[in-house]
């Protein structure tokens, strides 16, 4: 956990302590343990199938939620609690630490599943289950789906605030709307799984309930599929723009990020926030188009070749308008060096008629460009370029996203990053200069590449 900061170990410490706690009475339970051992291995089986490499994809945590559930629908709450913890523990993980992540993972649901099993053994669920009595079953089962969908959403928001240093308002909102929905579903499944289960049919009547799920889960894998063939479509288009311009190899990327950044200060969803990241990182696609003698040339640019090298968001207009999944990220590649004055480029627009997305882009794009050394001019402090942008908002630049990048940058900080490692930096006229604090290459149309 050395690469985990303290406060993130504290906070996930402390949810373990919680787990721990709902696990504690487990010894004097009196439980149908070979039913919680079913559910515990029909759970981890599940799991790890759905992020098996014969799946294909990464599935997203919750696949088989209504095992979880069906377990606090029938068994006391610790013992239900404790039927997601082999999955969560042997479960697939992407990203490091792995270890970590797996008990938080572990420790999250049986906080979630025990809350769940409670609120419906309060509420006399565990009776109508028992007696088949589906109408009267769904108010106490509805009742901890919501819980269980709470205490997740609870702990997600608290894991992303304390990670992140997301405003805790921020972090929590839209998570229990977004997920209650799914959850329900989940839910519903569950409960028809613990009736089947205590009727005369048995468990296996009950494993019936599973089919739908899984073919819910087949359609999902297909939907993830086409994501990462959209993924590898801009990774392959950014290479190339990196290929073809090397002094600002990573630009595309940081781009995308400061995008991100501004878009998530905003206050925007999840499915926007993801466009303009996209936007961010395809916005210079159309120096494709452009003689790669110009992008790299050391020396001033004649009109002409600056009319030229101005044509680039046409051209990756012309690329993207095609990819239906970008969205209004296309108008982004377009428009991305317009100004709020009109003097920016290719079609002068002014105020809001340039796109918001554009605008986002305009200023996540200036930022980086001043605080990246290119073969024209050295990197800027991080403080120098947000002053620049601030300097320059209401001109060339958004006032709101502006204030949006410096509040996410002061939160999160920036790594800025060298992209032409020379000691010395040559002008356009090839004599060696450092650029003087607060000359305004933002505040030109066009003065980055």
């Amino acid at each position: 956990m050395t690469a985990v900061p303290a406060r993130v170990r504290a906070y996930v410490a402390c949810v373990v302590g919680a787990a721990l706690l709902c696990l504690l009475p487990l010894p004097g339970a009196r439980a149908p343990w070979w039913a919680a051992l079913l559910l515990a291995l029909l759970y981890a089986g599940c799991e790890r199938a759905a992020r098996s490499r014969l799946a294909g994809i990464s599935q997203p945590a919750g696949t088989f939620y209504p095992v979880l559930l069906a377990g606090a629908f029938l068994l006391p709450a610790p013992v239900a609690a404790l039927v997601a913890v082999p999955g969560a523990l042997l479960s697939h993980v992407e990203h490091r630490p792995v270890a970590v992540r797996r008990i938080w993972r572990a420790a999250q649901l049986v906080v979630g599943v025990w809350a769940a099993a409670e609120v419906h053994r309060l509420l006399g669920g565990r009776d109508a289950v028992a007696e088949g009595d589906v109408p009267y079953a769904l108010g106490p089962a509805g009742a901890a789906v919501l819980a269980f969908c709470l205490v997740l959403a609870l702990l997600d928001g608290g894991i992303l605030a304390v990670a992140e240093r997301v405003p805790v308002r921020r972090a929590w909102r839209g998570l229990v709307a977004r997920s209650l929905a799914p959850i329900a579903v989940h839910g519903l499944a569950g409960l028809m799984m613990a009736v089947l289960w205590r009727s005369p049919y048995g468990p296996v009547a009950a494993l019936l309930v599973l089919l739908p799920m899984c073919v819910s889960w087949w359609a999902f894998a297909q939907y993830h599929r086409e994501r990462g063939a959209h993924q590898a479509t801009i990774r392959a288009l950014v290479q190339a723009v990196d290929i073809k311009d090397g002094y600002t190899r990573g630009h595309s990327e940081r781009v995308g990020h400061a995008s991100m950044m501004i878009a998530r200060e905003l206050g925007m969803d999840d499915e926007r926030v993801e466009v303009l990241r996209f936007a961010g990182i395809l916005h210079d696609v159309g120096k494709l188009g452009v003689p790669t003698r110009l992008l790299r040339k050391d020396g001033p640019l004649t009109p002409e070749e600056r009319r030229v090298i101005e044509l680039h968001p046409e051209y990756g207009h012309e690329m993207v308008r095609g990819i239906g999944f970008l969205g209004e990220a296309r108008a982004a590649v377009l428009h991305h060096h317009e100004r709020l004055d009109g003097s920016g480029y290719p079609y002068g627009l002014t105020g809001r008629q340039i796109p918001e997305s554009a605008r986002v882009v305009a200023v996540a794009d200036a930022f980086d460009a001043m605080t990246s050394t290119r073969s024209y001019s050295r990197a800027r402090p991080v403080p120098v370029a947000l002053a620049e942008l601030e300097r320059c908002a209401g001109s060339q630049f958004d006032p709101a996203m502006v204030t949006a990048l410096v509040e996410a940058v002061g939160r999160s900080g920036w790594r800025p990053a060298v992209t032409a490692g020379d000691e010395e930096v040559r002008d356009r006229t090839g004599a060696t200069r450092v650029p003087r604090p607060g000359a305004p290459v933002a505040g030109r149309p066009g003065a980055h590449r």
